[in-house]
């Protein structure tokens, strides 16, 4: 169990104009601005719950994460995790978590990846059974048993990024915060890893905090949304509940045959088609949007094969994307 309760944290960072001059005065004299990182963030997360924490970059996830992995400390409020305070319990908090940060390595980057593995096992106290059990269930679920043998720094970004995620999950930890697991992955790996992670967390009930601008990472594996801006929580709920917001444009996509009238949509039965708008037009091929609150899609449907011969008809709802777009829009973030 995950509780958040009330986190701030403040960055004091000096500042000053660009040139010699602005230096020289800096060393007598150093001007400071405050960044207000995190601003009376709460939350819960039960055991087992696997959470998107989303947001734009300087929105604070990462502050967050680093709090709750007991790296950094808030300047007031409460973390408790599985009864620990993560900055005050750090050796018993650590052996229950893993992390993969995007843009850090816990792999050595002159030794084979296996050696790293190694000396995870011995940092973890890991029983030398469980540990080779460990390592062949996770070479097999996301293709790294050929890895093992190759330095870090010969690794590509995605090679890389999938021994990360094994080195993290050596310990079978009950927490696992994830920083942008799939970067630089190609589509194949991609789904494999979000396979990998959603068994994880189906099979050991491992706790999931995943921060990434993925959305399709979001959309896979998770289902609940915490969306931050500006240090604060501006929106706690389910994907579901996103959709259903911020979903209700359609977007269909018709061929035809013969010709088409545009007059059709302008004028004749003007109070059918509002909500429609036409987006683009060629001969035998017409998109539109559908506003569903106004104008039914059955409704849209019907209309348009009354009106012209269809050969092939898709309908397609907001994406992922558009919905998080739509977020940074309404809260100006």
């Amino acid at each position: 169990m995950i509780s958040v309760s009330h986190i701030n944290k403040d960055y004091r960072i000096a500042k000053r104009e660009p040139g010699l001059k602005s230096a020289a005065k800096a060393l007598f004299h150093k001007e400071y601005h405050t960044v207000h990182a995190l601003q009376d963030i709460s939350f819960n997360i039960k055991d087992g719950e696997m959470v998107g924490y989303i947001g734009p970059n300087g929105a604070g996830k990462s502050s967050t994460i680093k709090i709750m992995s007991g790296i950094l400390r808030p300047d007031s409020g409460s973390c408790i995790i599985n009864g620990r305070i993560p900055w005050k319990d750090r050796v018993e908090h650590v052996k229950e978590i893993g992390v993969v940060f995007g843009q850090r390595s816990q792999l050595w980057w002159d030794v084979p990846v296996g050696d790293s593995f190694l000396l995870l096992k011995e940092l973890y106290h890991i029983d030398t059974n469980k540990y080779n059990k460990r390592v062949n269930e996770l070479s097999e679920l996301i293709n790294i048993g050929d890895l093992l043998k190759v330095p870090a720094r010969q690794l590509s970004l995605g090679q890389r990024m999938k021994c990360e995620l094994g080195a993290s999950l050596l310990h079978n930890p009950k927490i696992l915060f994830l920083d942008e697991p799939t970067i630089g992955l190609d589509a194949v790996s991609k789904i494999a890893v979000r396979n990998f992670i959603s068994d994880i967390n189906k099979e050991y009930k491992t706790t999931i905090i995943l921060t990434t601008h993925d959305m399709q990472d979001i959309e896979a594996m998770t289902n609940r949304i915490i969306f931050i801006g500006k240090g604060e929580i501006l929106l706690d709920g389910t994907m579901d509940m996103l959709k259903k917001k911020y979903s209700k444009n359609k977007r269909i996509e018709v061929y035809y045959k013969g010709e088409f009238f545009l007059k059709l949509f302008q004028e004749e039965n003007k109070l059918e088609l509002d909500g429609i708008q036409i987006l683009e037009h060629v001969q035998g091929r017409v998109i539109i949007t559908v506003d569903t609150e106004v104008t039914s899609l059955s409704h849209t449907i019907s209309f348009l094969c009354s009106r012209l011969e269809v050969i092939d008809i898709s309908i397609t709802g907001t994406s992922a994307e558009e919905i998080v777009l739509s977020l940074y829009e309404e809260y100006a973030v």
